[in-house]
């Protein structure tokens, strides 16, 4: 077990498996990783604006066609278990090219859907498809970068990733605007089969030589087809450190989902703003924080751990990431998120929409500034493992965030913007405060944990 009296491993075997591609090729892996990861968000988020529209063609309601938003986050709970768990199993590049067709048919099917029914299930399909992304991406950036790397490269990925829900709104209302929501899912079945294309011709399993699952069997096939139960990955949250984690990015990562799923009842609303491009449009901001932030974050968890490691005279304790999350958990959330509920009460006219944008680009910044390093951690303490926690840790924060935006609305309507979003600033200092707690009792946590949940920790 990790504890502050244990040497940093640092042997010369442990070093080299990190070496197997060179700098330029492990950047070209995380762009692809990072395109891959991007689309999930994309897919998602696009659909929102396009609701209405769709519930014209289909002769259906607004609330009824709502209902494939639940049944997105099912489909991504559901297909990054099984994603994370096949790729234990298979590897990360055959579960990125099995994801793909899933992505490009289901995209077709809900571009030509007729009736609500075939639209719930061909939706279903789609972000099955796409779902993997997120953890296997993760999982890819743990196997190629080295502890005091990996977290500038995850901060690279989650940044692209998190852009996506920014800027998918804005293409989406602009194509409910403008164009079609089909033709945009046309486009989207496109971009899966371009995705496969480059994961096909470009992207090598990078999963460590004899760690795969199918690896160590004793007799294999030549076509070899093995069950996995992917519910088994639910058992690593029996770890208290990933367990807290997830919950302190949930509570961090809802003050997002407050300032954007009400962005029409609330700035829209204040500000006249009715034109659905428009209001897309005032999403970017956000995006651009995590664009910015995402990468920043990744490097200052780097460069803490780096500093923690030499202040102990080599000893690497994992909680030692954790310690960057303060400025963007302690400040920049809580404040961005508080203030724009004031603003958008209290502050009418150009400067009171200026002023608001500046607070979604802080908290896009700031939510990064506690989401990256956390993500590290949970592939520091789990590496043979990390595409299944952060599976995991993305499927039962999805369920979390999205009972807790279903009162963001309601909310609204009762207390008012202002009392809502201090309600989400206080829920992301509570967050901050789990972090604190798990930097100063992270060992005495992690020894509570089972002998096989032990191994899994000490292999980083």
């Amino acid at each position: 077990m990790v504890s502050e009296e244990s040497p940093l491993l640092a042997s010369t075997t442990h070093e080299a498996i990190y070496d197997r591609f060179v700098p330029d090729h492990k950047r070209w892996i995380v762009f692809l990783v990072s395109f891959a990861g991007l689309l999930p968000m994309f897919v998602s988020a696009t659909f929102v604006p396009s609701i209405p529209q769709i519930a014209e063609d289909l002769d259906s309601t607004h609330a009824a066609v709502s209902l494939t938003v639940s049944l997105s986050i099912l489909a991504t709970a559901v297909g990054s278990l099984v994603w994370a768990a096949y790729s234990s199993f298979y590897g990360r590049r055959l579960m990125y090219l099995w994801g793909m067709p899933f992505l490009c048919v289901g995209s077709c099917g809900v571009a030509v859907s007729t009736s609500l029914r075939s639209l719930l299930f061909w939706r279903f399909v789609q972000m099955l498809g796409c779902s993997g992304g997120i953890p296997l991406g993760a999982g890819v950036i743990g196997d190629i970068y080295k502890l005091e790397e990996r977290g500038t490269a995850i901060g690279v990925f989650f940044g692209a990733s998190l852009f996506g829900i920014a800027v998918a709104p804005f293409l989406g209302g602009a194509a409910a605007q403008y164009w079609s929501w089909r033709n945009l899912q046309y486009s989207i079945g496109v971009w899966g089969l371009l995705e496969m294309l480059l994961m096909y011709l470009s992207f090598p399993e990078t999963s460590h030589p004899g760690t795969l699952g199918i690896d160590k069997l004793m007799h294999r096939r030549w076509i070899h087809i093995t069950w996995v139960n992917p519910l088994s990955s639910l058992w690593l949250l029996q770890s208290p450190n990933l367990f807290a984690g997830m919950i302190a990015q949930a509570l961090v990562l809802i003050t997002d989902y407050v300032l954007l799923v009400p962005m029409a009842y609330t700035i829209g609303v204040q500000y006249g703003i009715t034109n659905e491009a428009i209001i897309g449009a005032c999403f970017l901001p956000n995006g651009l924080g995590n664009l910015t932030g995402s990468p920043i974050a990744g490097r200052l968890s780097d460069i803490v751990v780096r500093r923690w490691r030499k202040k102990r005279k080599g000893v690497w304790i994992p909680e030692d990431r954790l310690r960057a999350t303060w400025i963007g958990g302690l400040f920049m959330v809580p404040l961005s998120v508080g203030a724009s509920g004031l603003i958008t009460t209290y502050v009418e006219g150009p400067i009171g929409l200026s002023l608001n944008l500046l607070c979604l680009f802080m908290n896009g910044m700031g939510v990064d500034f506690v989401f990256n390093p956390i993500a590290s951690y949970n592939v520091d303490v789990m590496h043979s493992r990390s595409a299944e926690a952060t599976a995991t840790s993305t499927a039962i924060r999805s369920l979390i965030i999205s009972a807790a935006t279903t009162l963001v609305i309601p909310s609204i309507e009762r207390i008012g913007v202002a009392w809502t979003n201090i309600i989400a600033a206080v829920l992301a200092l509570i967050g901050q405060g789990i972090i604190f707690l798990m930097i100063h009792y992270g060992d005495r946590m992690r020894a509570s944990v089972d002998d096989s949940l032990k191994a899994e920790e000490n292999d980083r």
